[in-house]
């Protein structure tokens, strides 16, 4: 049966995308703004002219052949002129050219003012005044039929003049108008209230002098006293009393100076008035500006992308020929099989080339995945994946390696818009998806990463990107490295930066770590570091580091009392695999709680293995580390270990990678930044000032350092006593005899044990036999308890 193909074509899209683009496009946009500035141009000039000239045209735009017409823009301006402003609006009119500039204006991308705000104030302006000018202007000017406030104004006015008479056709002016200001102009409100105050002010001033209340009101007896009682009971309290029955009477406030009392007494009250102090409007002590955590390196200057090389000379696009040519054979092979296709389409990236189909109706996808290998072997490349189907598109997808592929360079990557106008608290640009998208993540939200892949198959690359990408974005008061090197050479071009960027712990020599056991003692003072920013977290009602460090910043937390500002701290381990074989769970287990815990107090992990095995990769590890990048793997077994599915062995190598990270599979081609580029980058930071030290981490003293005579002997066991008396009369030290004799476990016992030794009641430990007992008597036991 003859399938009607269409014409092989490099499909990016259908034609609606391409109009729809084209409307977006900025130089349309730039073209439609001038032409809206220039329509609003003539319009004035056409106007403007309509004042002059516009009695004279009248008259002949009605003539079937118009000539003779005055207005500078001719004809066409001459109708609009009359149109717009004599039939509509009359010189309000003006502002419709105002809306039209603000419109040009924005749709060029220079929004000099609100455009939504003032495009509705503008129209209830062109209303109210042309109906205002129709009220006042209520005939057409001299000779003509033009109206000043338009034909509008004028059938608008006298329509509401006839309802509502021109009385009310005023007042309805005057509070439209005042309602406009008053929403319009924000501090209108408040002058016009003051004008009412000030009034009212002025009239509480003017009342007369001798307005006072003629009784007053006892509540204990209910009788009313005249104010020649009130005198009396101030200057005669006995004898009033007596009389009236007034007790401890008050004389509140009054508002005049003078109180005058009855003619007959001939006595005058004088009467103060209350002064009142000003009150300032500031209820709140001044505020401090917000804490700079840069100050320190105020003149820090981060990394320029000159230190970075452009990769991309000599690199070959991919034709429109091998583009055709691996359509065919695809087609070709799935026809062999007697799968059809209705659809097929391609996506160029970086080092592959995404070709997505849509097979016919009853196609089972996974005969199509099934045949990944003769599709390889059809177009002789290596690196063939099958997608079936791609999440969200409803097709399925045939990655093929493209026959020059395209070198992502670093610089490339952090010039890019993308990069420079994140927010993001932990940005890393790792390198360009297959539609040639920057590829970014937060470590912040990732919060870990395991890295794994081959020897030699871009690893160590892909860890200098991601350290790169930090040392571009963040200033070395935000973050901080701790760097765990076994292998010595990998991580050791960092050492450089140890006073701007690096954490190490107290009297460290090296920057980079490379000692088995100095790694052990930094884990488990991050594990420290880690409680202790809990606490902090905990005073100060913070969730997570940024909300913490936010409220310092606001200076809401206290220095005194403990905290400060606290930077992301991010540890980098490459070759985790040497470290498991040597040290196995005392390296695995801190590793395992940084990694629970650590992320909502901004410590991150970023640990590299190229022996993706599952002795290596446990399940702990796995479990706390949802983010993995995936380099190319020898077998499936290996890709399944980092990523729970194949493909990883599929891969091309040379930084091709697999993303795992929110439950979904990325392909991305990695950056490259050189060996000499990383060199510079640090460099240019050694180069600028930097802190005293490193950043220290909290001190962690090592089980090698744990012997007897550290006990503390101030703070021993409860047992203690009673243990040393057990052991000297039966002069047998044994741990299990303490055991056996008190009821309690083999470590608790183990620890009054070496108690006893640093306190020299007991020799040290001789393998399987009991202990030598140093004490012979309890008397002498006694004192040696007695002088502890």
């Amino acid at each position: 049966m003859a399938i009607k193909r269409k014409r092989p074509v490099k499909s990016y899209g259908k034609k609606k995308k391409a109009k729809a683009s084209f409307l977006n496009n900025k130089k349309f946009k730039f073209i439609i703004g001038v032409f809206i500035l220039l329509i609003s141009v003539y319009l004035l000039i056409a106007f403007i002219s309509f004042l002059f000239y516009g009695t004279a045209d009248q008259s002949k735009l009605d003539l079937a052949f118009k000539s003779g017409i005055k207005n500078k823009t001719a004809i066409l301006g001459a109708y609009l002129s009359e149109l717009i402003m004599n039939r509509g609006f009359g010189i309000p009119s003006f502002l419709f050219i105002y809306l039209l500039a603000i419109t040009g204006f924005k749709i060029l991308g220079n929004t000099i003012i609100k455009f939504r705000k003032n495009l509705v104030y503008s129209l209830v302006t062109i209303v109210w005044f042309s109906i205002a000018f129709g009220l006042i202007f209520s005939n057409p000017i001299s000779g003509s039929s033009i109206y000043i406030g338009g034909q509008y104004g004028f059938v608008m006015s006298n329509w509401l003049s006839s309802t509502i008479g021109v009385i009310g056709l005023v007042f309805l002016l005057i509070i439209s108008a005042l309602t406009i200001i008053i929403i319009r102009f924000e501090k209108s409100y408040s002058f016009i209230t003051g004008l009412f105050k000030k009034r009212d002010g002025e009239n509480e001033t003017a009342e007369p002098e001798d307005k006072i209340k003629d009784f007053v009101v006892d509540d204990s007896f209910g009788k009313v006293i005249d104010e020649d009682d009130v005198v009396r009971a101030i200057f005669e309290p006995d004898s009033e009393n007596d009389e009236v029955g007034v007790k401890d009477l008050e004389i509140e406030k009054v508002a005049t100076d003078e109180v005058e009392n009855n003619e007959d007494d001939n006595l005058e009250l004088v009467v103060n008035t209350k002064v009142e102090e000003e009150e300032t409007k500031k209820t709140n002590p001044e505020e401090l500006p917000d804490y700079d955590p840069t100050l320190d390196l105020s003149s820090y200057k981060f990394p320029t992308l000159d230190l970075l090389e452009d990769h991309k000379f000599g690199n070959a696009e991919v034709s429109n020929e091998e583009l055709l040519s691996n359509k065919n054979k695809i087609v070709e092979t799935l026809r062999h099989y007697k799968i059809e296709i209705t659809k097929i389409r391609a996506t160029i990236g970086p080092t592959i080339t995404l070709y997505e189909i849509v097979p016919a109706p009853g196609i089972r996808i996974a005969k199509i995945k099934n045949l990944e290998d003769d599709i390889a072997l059809s177009l002789a490349a290596l690196g063939i994946r099958i997608i079936a189907p791609i999440p969200g598109r409803g097709t399925i997808g045939i990655e093929v390696p493209n026959q020059h592929p395209e070198v992502v360079s670093m610089r490339s990557i952090l010039s890019s818009k993308k990069f420079q106008e994140t927010d993001v608290d932990l940005p890393i640009a790792l390198g360009k998806t297959i539609s040639n998208e920057t590829y970014i993540i937060d470590l912040a939200k990732m919060p870990h990463i395991l890295v794994a892949g081959a020897t030699g198959q871009g690893k160590s690359v892909g860890v200098n990107v991601i350290i790169t990408s930090l040392l571009y974005k963040k200033h070395p008061s935000q973050l901080k490295f701790v760097f765990i090197d076994p292998k010595k050479v990998e991580l050791n071009l960092y050492s450089i930066i140890e006073k701007h960027y690096l954490a190490n712990l107290p009297d460290e020599a090296e920057p980079v770590i490379t000692d088995t056991q100095k790694v052990k003692n930094t884990l488990n003072s991050l594990g420290i570091e880690m409680d202790n920013r809990y606490d902090l977290l905990k005073k100060a009602h913070a969730r997570n580091l940024k909300e913490y460090n936010k409220k310092f910043i606001s200076r809401k937390l206290n220095p005194e009392k403990g905290h400060k500002f606290m930077p992301y701290i991010v540890v980098i381990i490459d070759e985790f695999a040497d470290l498991i074989m040597t040290a196995g769970k005392e390296i695995e287990l801190p590793i395992a709680r940084i990694a629970q815990l650590a992320r909502a107090v901004g410590i991150h992990m970023v640990i590299a293995t190229q022996r993706p095995s599952v002795t290596i990769i446990t399940g702990v590890i796995k479990a706390n580390f949802p983010a993995r990048i995936a380099f190319k793997v020898a077998s499936m077994i290996d890709s399944r270990t980092i990523l729970d599915q194949p493909g990883a062995n599929q891969l091309i190598g040379k930084g091709d990678m697999l993303i795992s990270a929110n439950s979904s599979i990325t392909r991305v081609q990695c950056a490259f930044v050189d060996t000499p580029e990383v060199e510079s980058v640090c460099e240019f930071i050694s180069a600028q000032r930097g802190y005293p030290t490193a950043f220290l981490l909290p001190e962690y003293v090592g089980d090698e350092e744990a012997m007897p005579g550290a006990v503390d002997l101030n703070n021993t066991d409860e047992m203690f006593e009673d243990a040393a008396r057990v052991i000297v009369m039966n002069q047998m030290g044994s741990t299990s005899m303490i055991q056996r004799k008190f009821a309690i476990g083999y470590n608790r016992a183990g620890r009054i044990m070496d108690q006893l030794e640093a306190a020299g009641i007991v020799g040290p430990s001789e393998g399987s036999k009991a202990r030598r007992v140093l004490i012979q008597d309890e008397y002498s036991l006694e004192q040696l308890l007695n002088s502890l």
